[in-house]
């Protein structure tokens, strides 16, 4: 059902609630913080891959970052230029490389030496040029989960310095690669500034090793990984772009033709997204209260895997009295819950919960375990909070 301004209403739960005003505004900051200081920005894709939602990133002129073939194929099926798709992943198929070949792509981030010889013998196949960025492993730690850390010792991410050497001699005796520049990626959810500091330091050294070797690079691609603040989303619900910008433009020595290259996901999409969930059941337990969703880990499964803080309200709740609640799901695991502890409105069956920042990893994660139905998303220029005590669920 969708209403006279064309926001979709809610009609059943669970579902993925999408703020396109506050995605706007979040894509404005990242376009005013970056345009004037030879800075492009890549989207993630596997953050969320909605088309509503690619169709908004590619109005306001950021490129694709992929790591699948089916990202870039709906990277080209959506819009974007060949030209500002960025290939990454540790694990590139070769059906994947010789589409992205065909496609004529801006660059593969190359993971391995092996990956940059089988890249050379389909670009020589197919008479092909395949322009590389070479991902090092700065071993930096970005102080973040160890699920998603990404550039320490013995990940199984990028090439490390001591093979820097070995590279630029394949490279070397590589008729059909080319090389553009280097590339970097720490982490996700990096929420200490100092951590891109130091990624900076380590950036200087690798680029200055190059020059050595008499290698100009047209670029440098520092990745991702700018957190947001899950626990107060309404506080700040955009990340300090300007900020974040700045230091690298301030803290990397490059030469004045060398372009900086970013790949933000969870930053862009992260804070525009809510899960909505219907209240099944209240359950009182010896020490805790129960309020059982109808949403759980198949449709957002962070809380699961990585024990991630995600704010939760009632918002159709009017009741001026609070509990403390375990906010869990129907799935049959332990596992299946959203937070402990909860401070809520008092809660009744029916009640409609809104899982915050949730625009990141969160639908692209669901799953079908226990064969739950695939998660619907709604679009809206309202926030989370108007459309809740706006609109009732059937």
């Amino acid at each position: 059902m969708i209403s006279s301004e064309n926001d979709q209403l809610i009609s059943s739960t669970p579902v993925y609630f999408y703020d396109l005003n506050l995605l706007e505004d979040t894509l404005s900051a990242i376009v005013t913080a970056s345009q004037s200081k030879q800075q492009f920005v890549h989207y993630a894709f596997k953050a969320n891959s909605n088309k509503p939602i690619l169709n908004l990133i590619l109005k306001y002129g950021l490129g694709a970052d992929c790591v699948s073939g089916n990202e870039i194929k709906l990277a080209l099926d959506s819009g974007f230029p060949p030209s500002s798709i960025v290939f990454a992943g540790v694990g590139k198929t070769d059906d994947e490389i010789c589409y992205a070949l065909e496609n004529e792509i801006f660059c593969f981030n190359c993971e391995s030496i092996q990956e940059i010889e089988v890249i050379n013998g389909h670009a020589n196949r197919l008479n092909k040029k395949a322009h590389v960025a070479i991902r090092i492993n700065p071993n930096v730690d970005a102080h973040t989960h160890a699920f998603i850390t990404t550039g320490v010792n013995e990940n199984k991410f990028g090439i490390g310095v001591h093979q820097l050497e070995a590279v630029l001699e394949l490279i070397r005796v590589s008729e059909n690669i080319v090389i553009e520049g280097i590339h970097f990626h720490i982490g996700s959810q990096i929420t200490k500034m100092y951590v891109f500091r130091e990624l900076c330091a380590k950036i200087n050294q690798i680029n200055a090793w190059f020059v050595k070797q008499g290698i100009q690079l047209n670029h440098i691609n520092v990745g991702g990984g700018l957190g947001i603040d899950y626990d107060f989303p309404d506080v700040n619900p955009i990340a300090d772009f300007q900020h974040y910008f700045n230091l690298f433009d301030q803290f990397i020595v490059r030469d004045e033709k060398q372009r900086l290259h970013f790949e933000l996901g969870r930053s862009i999409v992260g804070q525009c997204g809510s899960l909505l969930s219907k209240v099944l059941y209240l359950k009182e337990g010896i020490s805790t209260n129960f309020v059982i969703c109808d949403a759980g880990m198949t449709e957002l499964i962070r809380p699961a895997l990585y024990q991630a803080q995600h704010q939760i309200d009632n918002y159709s709740s009017c009741n001026s009295k609070t509990e403390r609640y375990d906010v869990v799901g129907p799935i049959c695991e332990s596992s299946d819950c959203f937070g402990r502890g909860v401070k809520l409105p008092l809660t009744k069956r029916g009640d409609i919960v809104a899982i915050r920042s949730a625009g990141a990893y969160g639908e692209v994660m669901a799953s079908g375990y226990n064969l739950r139905r695939k998660v619907e998303s709604i679009y809206s220029h309202q926030s989370v909070r108007s459309a809740i005590q706006n609109f009732s669920v059937n």
